[in-house]
């Protein structure tokens, strides 16, 4: 008997088509640290307060007594993991309900219509290239959440170029993690390991910035690359059936203008931008203080465009269930971290992976030591909460095998940055995806070829910084 194919005949899959769902692969890792707690040996390390914040003291690793966790406190996790992301989640709703009164108004569809009207679609791909820059430049100078407002924007001018949600992503998304994980001004992870290490501040900065770069060189390629796979075969596209509601344009191009309303209604969410700006870099703001002005900038914009007290309500709550989702992703995913603290094994995996270094070449114990930032991030997603749990031990071991200080660096935020692309327990991550209402399962379709890429492109800067006695 002979087998017979024909058009009809099963396509053989990828393996990113079988990635689950993302309640699904979170609730995974949520049982996979439940039981590695009753794997891995509870340990802690000293801890001392570096500007109020712990840090931990090199050399004081030690078994503590098993803290197993067990059903119960399992899913207790959960609702703790929430309490712990409050903020985050807020703001995500902040944003979501000012990006919600922006619509209403059509300030921003009739911006970014006749944007697109003046430029042309003849330069579409020069429109993708030039916002992923802006967008990367963004996330180098101004900071991760900090950004979180800027997202939806791009979803807008993403479909008015012919593009999708997934595309939106990539503009926006994808090069502001660049553009903030490998910052040569991260305040977060260069800034405090710089600190740690007594550097002078930032310093190093012309690799970090010929890396950077480079990096949104190739993610702005990517964006067009797929830009064009999905205008060639629309069935290839990973944003097929995802909510464009709201957020694609409703009239063809050449009807586009911004009235005198939309220029007021933009100038107050420019306005808030700039304080936002003074605040964060003057002030030290942070989340709250973010989500307060989104608040506001949503209220002026609801006044301008004489918006009733109920037309306000239903905008507010219509905004809140598009951007529920997405809040809940972020709660869910911190239980993660909550669950690492209750079973006390971030410290044994930090101190087992800086163990594995120590007997390696020197240009394998850079990428290892690379890898190892990669694999702690998954556990604690916080950039400078990361530096000050593992630098304080990577630095010295560093130095014991030959490497500089600012080379133990740069594989640090290499392995910190460049794993933030596809972290599922990274909240600002998870918060940015859902204000593109992008799941991470098809996030995680989109990016992971270009993370391998950027991963390698990293690893010969850090080879080149071997070399060279990189300092």
């Amino acid at each position: 008997m002979s087998l017979k194919h024909n058009g009809n005949s099963t396509k053989t899959k990828h393996w990113f088509n079988h990635i689950p769902h993302a309640v699904t692969m979170l609730f995974g890792i949520i049982i996979l640290v439940a039981i590695l707690s009753y794997i891995i040996p509870a340990g802690t390390y000293e801890h001392i307060i570096v500007d109020g914040k712990k840090a931990v003291v090199p050399g004081s690793y030690k078994i503590i007594p098993s803290t197993p966790i067990g059903i119960l406190d399992m899913f207790k996790a959960i609702p703790l993991g929430f309490k712990a992301a409050v903020e985050i989640i807020f703001i995500v709703l902040a944003g979501a309900i000012m990006f919600g009164f922006m619509e209403k108004s059509k300030a921003v569809e009739n911006s970014i219509g006749t944007l697109v009207k003046t430029l042309g679609l003849e330069r579409k791909y020069l429109i993708i290239v030039i916002m992923t820059f802006i967008y990367g430049f963004l996330g180098i100078a101004v900071g991760y959440e900090n950004n979180i407002a800027m997202v939806p924007i791009a979803a807008v001018l993403s479909l008015a170029l012919g593009g999708d949600l997934i595309l939106a992503a990539g503009i926006s998304v994808g090069a502001m993690t660049i553009g903030f994980g490998l910052s040569p001004i991260n305040p977060y992870t260069v800034g405090t390991g710089h600190k740690i290490a007594e550097l002078p501040m930032f310093s190093g900065a012309l690799l970090r910035s010929i890396l950077s770069f480079i990096a949104l060189s190739i993610m702005a390629y990517y964006n067009v690359r797929y830009f064009k796979k999905i205008n060639k075969h629309p069935e290839k596209s990973l944003g097929k059936g995802l909510d464009e509601s709201g957020i694609s344009l409703s009239k063809p191009i050449q009807d586009y203008m911004i009235t005198t309303n939309n220029w007021m209604v933009i100038s107050v969410f420019l306005l808030g931008l700039v304080v936002i700006l003074y605040g964060v870099f003057n002030l030290g703001w942070y989340i709250n203080e973010l989500s307060a002005i989104f608040l506001m900038v949503a209220i002026l914009c609801g006044i301008i465009s004489r918006m009733s007290a109920t037309t306000m309500s239903e905008t507010v709550l219509e905004a809140v269930s598009k951007a529920a989702p997405g809040a809940f992703m972020v709660g869910f995913a911190t239980s993660i971290k909550v669950l690492m603290e209750m079973g006390n094994i971030s410290d044994t995996i930090s101190f087992n992976l800086s163990q594995m270094l120590q007997d390696l070449p020197l240009y394998a114990a850079a990428i290892s030591m690379s890898v190892s930032q990669t694999v702690i991030n998954f556990f604690i997603p916080s950039g400078s909460g990361q530096a000050l749990a593992t630098l304080p031990v990577m630095l010295p071991l560093g130095e014991s095998l030959g490497l500089t200080k600012q080379v133990t660096i740069l594989a640090f935020q290499i392995g910190d940055g460049l794993s933030n692309l596809v972290n599922p327990t990274l909240g600002g991550l998870i918060a940015m995806l859902s204000m593109c209402r992008v799941p991470l399962d098809r996030w995680l379709r989109f990016i992971f070829p270009v993370a391998i890429i950027l991963l390698g492109i990293s690893f010969i800067a850090l080879i080149i910084a071997v070399a060279t006695g990189y300092n």
